[in-house]
């Protein structure tokens, strides 16, 4: 069952490679959005795709990639938007 979700990832997330990383673990996974930086330091992605899909990505983002600090992702359903790829902002 296909469905969207809005992440908001806290912590050491700006300048360290979170938003490409995201990119190709969501590409892997078929998921379509955006990761982009939020002024406050935190990055938020955008996510459409496969209930399974955007379990495993919400697992990763909870880890990030090695240089990163996760200390909190904030989750919230969202409304399906449709796109071809996933894009960083």
């Amino acid at each position: 069952m296909p469905g969207a979700r809005q992440f908001t990832i806290k912590g050491r997330v700006q300048g360290v490679f979170f938003r490409d990383s995201t990119r190709r673990v969501a590409e892997s996974l078929g998921i379509t959005g955006h990761a982009i930086n939020l002024s406050g330091g935190d990055v938020e992605v955008f996510a459409c795709g496969s209930s399974d899909a955007l379990d495993k990505l919400a697992s990763w983002l909870n880890e990030g990639p090695r240089m990163a600090s996760v200390t909190q992702v904030v989750t919230e359903d969202a409304e399906w938007q449709d796109s071809e790829y996933f894009r960083i902002g």
